[in-house]
C-alpha cells in the first residue's frame, strides 16, 4: 500500500487538516478531536489489520486522550510518542479569529496587513518558508509527525514498537496525561512493551526574543505555584486602626516571592527564570466600606531539582519573615501614634496545620461536609476551589487572624531530566550528527524544556516526602486534581523532546519553519528510532 503521509506535501497537508480541527481547551473541540483523529488514523492499512492497537481513553468532561500502537511481532523495546492535541484560544486574532485555524486563509489575510508586523514577522511572511495557524507550531506539526512516523513504521516494519499517545488538556491542568499514565501502564503489561524512550514532539522554544537556533531537549523543567490565603481583621474605613486589611499583609510575602533568587537553581549550567506573581487580589465581590480582610495570592515557581515539599520550606520561610516585618511595621506605627497594638501576631500556617485545627474544633464529619460542596462544585476550576475552601475554614476559624495560610494551587509539573542516562547521550550524539551530515542543520543540547510538558508525568525520581507534602497542602487534592506519583514511578524510561522550529507559540503569529517541519525533523525522527532499535537488536 502505498503511503498516504510519506511526502512533505502530504504531512503538511496533514497538519493543515489537524490544524484545521478546532480544539481549543474547555471546548466542544477538544472533545470531538480524538475521535476524529480515530478516524483519521483508521485510513492506514495496519490500523484496519489490528483495530485493538487504536483506542480511546477516557480523561474528565468528556475528554478523551488517544493511543495508536504499531507493534513488530520479535519486538519488545518501545519508543512511545507524546503529544497533546489542545489548543489555546484566539482572543488575540481579533477579526481574523475564524481564519485562525485556516492556514492559507490566514496567511493570505495576514498579507493584505503585512505593515501591523514587526520586521521579523514580515520578513518571514514574505519568505514563504513559513505556514501559519493557531496550534500549528504547538503542537499540531508535532502530532502529525508522529502520526506519519506511524505510518512509516508499519510499512517498513521497523524493528522497534511505536506507541503514540496524545492527550487533551495539556494548556491548562495536564489532565490527559495524569489520566493517561495508568493506560500506558496497562499497555506495557497487555502487550509485553519494554519502554524505552519517552519521545515527546513538542515545538522548538526559543530562549530570548530572535533566537533562531534549533534545540533538542534532554528533560522538562518543573513549575510550581505555591499560593497564600492572607486574612486581616475587617473594619469600617472610618475606623481603620481597629483591623488590619489583609491588603497591606500581602504586600509583604508578594514583595518577598516576586524574582527572589532565593527558589533560582542552575543545573547543567541552565537556571530556572526567577518567581512572579500570577495573581493577586481581594476575596471581597461586592462594594462597602468594610475593609479588605481576605486576599489571596498565587505565585510561579520554576525548578529542577526541588521537590514539593523543599519549595514549601522555603514559601513557608519567607513568608514567617514577612509577617515577622509586617507585625515590626505595625507595632512601630502604633508606639509613633501612642496606641496600643490591638494584634500581637500573624500565624503562618500551612494548609495542612489549618486542616488539622478545623478537625479538631468541628470533628471530621462536619469538616467534610464544609468542604464537599465546593470539591463538587462544576461552576469553579481547580484554583478558584483551592482558595475556597481555604477561606471556608478560615471563615469558621477567625480566632487564627491575623493569618497568613500557605498552599499549593494546581497544576503541578515536576521536573525531569535524562541529560545523564546512557541511551540519551548516544541519542543525542546521533541525531545531531545526522541534522548536520543531511541538512547541515546545527542541533543544540538543551537540558530542561522551557516551555513546560507532559514529560512531567513520567520518569519521575522524587521520594515520598516531596509528594505527600503537596497532597496535604493542595486544598483540592483528590477527586478534583490529582497526580499518580506512584504510578509515574513506574514509567522509568528516559526522556527526551524532538520537536520542529517555529516561531510565537500562543501569539497571533505563531507559525512553523515548513522545511524543519515537513522535511528535517521527520526523517531525523527516522533515523533516531531506527538507531534505537538497532541497539536494542546489538
Amino acid at each position: 500500500m502505498e503511503s498516504i503521509w510519506g511526502t512533505p506535501e502530504q504531512l503538511r497537508e496533514l497538519t493543515e487538516l489537524l490544524v484545521g480541527w478546532d480544539s481549543q481547551g474547555l471546548t466542544e473541540g477538544e472533545v470531538t478531536f480524538p475521535e476524529k483523529l480515530e478516524k483519521k488514523l483508521m485510513e492506514l492499512e495496519y490500523f484496519q489489520e489490528n483495530p485493538d492497537n487504536l483506542a480511546l481513553g477516557e480523561v474528565n468532561w468528556e475528554r478523551r486522550y488517544l493511543t495508536a500502537l504499531y507493534k513488530h511481532e520479535k519486538a519488545s523495546r518501545t519508543v512511545v510518542l507524546l503529544s497533546h492535541f489542545d489548543t489555546v484560544a484566539v482572543h488575540e486574532y481579533g477579526d481574523l479569529a475564524p481564519l485562525a485555524y485556516q492556514p492559507a486563509q490566514l496567511e493570505a489575510a495576514f498579507q493584505k496587513i503585512k505593515d501591523e508586523f514587526k520586521p521579523e514577522m514580515q520578513a518571514d511572511l514574505a519568505s514563504g518558508e513559513y505556514v501559519f495557524g493557531r496550534g500549528i507550531m504547538d503542537m499540531k506539526s508535532g502530532l502529525a509527525i508522529h502520526m506519519a512516523l506511524i505510518e512509516r513504521a508499519s510499512l517498513e516494519q521497523w524493528p522497534v514498537n511505536l506507541l503514540l499517545m496524545t492527550v487533551p488538556d495539556e494548556e491548562i491542568n495536564s489532565a490527559g496525561m495524569r489520566y493517561g499514565v495508568s493506560k500506558l501502564l496497562d499497555l506495557e503489561r497487555q502487550h509485553g512493551l519494554e519502554y524505552t524512550v519517552f519521545l515527546n514532539g513538542e515545538p522548538v522554544f526559543a530562549k530570548s526574543p530572535g533566537d533562531e537556533s534549533h534545540y533538542i531537549y534532554t528533560g522538562s523543567i518543573g513549575k510550581i505555584m505555591p499560593s497564600a490565603l492572607f486574612y486581616g481583621k475587617e473594619t469600617h474605613a472610618g475606623e481603620p486602626l481597629a483591623g488590619m486589611t489583609s491588603s497591606y499583609i500581602s504586600t509583604y510575602l508578594t514583595r518577598k516571592m516576586e524574582w527572589n533568587p532565593a527558589f533560582s537553581e542552575t543545573v547543567y549550567g541552565e537556571e530556572t527564570p526567577l518567581p512572579v506573581t500570577l495573581t493577586q487580589g481581594d476575596m471581597k465581590e461586592e462594594y462597602s466600606v468594610q475593609t479588605p480582610y481576605r486576599t489571596k495570592a498565587m505565585y510561579n515557581v520554576f525548578t529542577m531539582e526541588r521537590n514539593a515539599q523543599q519549595v514549601m520550606d522555603i514559601f513557608e520561610s519567607l513568608a514567617n519573615e514577612s509577617a515577622s516585618e509586617c507585625m515590626d511595621d505595625y507595632r512601630a506605627f502604633c508606639q509613633h501614634i501612642n496606641m496600643e497594638p490591638r494584634f500581637d501576631e500573624i500565624r503562618v500556617l500551612r494548609f495542612e496545620q489549618l486542616v488539622d485545627y478545623a478537625k479538631n474544633k468541628f470533628g471530621i464529619d462536619y469538616f467534610n461536609q464544609l468542604i464537599h460542596k465546593t470539591l463538587m462544585d462544576s461552576e469553579r476550576d481547580v484554583r478558584d476551589k483551592s482558595f475556597h475552601i481555604a477561606d471556608l475554614l478560615l471563615l469558621n476559624c477567625q480566632e487564627l487572624s491575623p493569618s497568613i495560610v500557605l498552599l499549593f494551587t494546581p497544576p503541578y509539573y515536576p521536573a525531569v531530566n535524562s541529560s545523564d542516562d546512557p541511551l540519551i547521550e548516544d541519542c543525542v550524539a546521533h541525531v545531531a550528527q545526522m541534522a548536520l551530515e543531511r541538512f547541515d542543520l546545527e542541533l543544540e543540547q538543551v537540558h530542561f524544556f522551557n516551555g513546560i510538558s507532559d514529560l512531567s508525568y513520567v520518569n519521575y525520581e522524587d521520594s515520598s516526602d516531596g509528594w505527600v507534602s503537596y497532597e496535604k497542602n493542595t486544598p483540592v487534592y483528590g477527586d478534583p486534581y490529582s497526580i499518580p506519583f506512584q504510578a509515574m514511578q513506574n514509567l522509568q524510561a528516559p526522556v527526551l523532546n524532538i520537536g520542529p522550529f517555529g516561531k510565537d507559540p500562543h501569539k497571533r503569529t505563531e507559525r512553523l519553519h515548513v522545511k524543519n517541519a515537513f522535511e528535517e525533523i521527520p526523517e531525523l525522527l527516522a533515523g533516531l528510532i531506527l538507531h534505537i532499535g538497532k541497539r536494542a537488536e546489538d
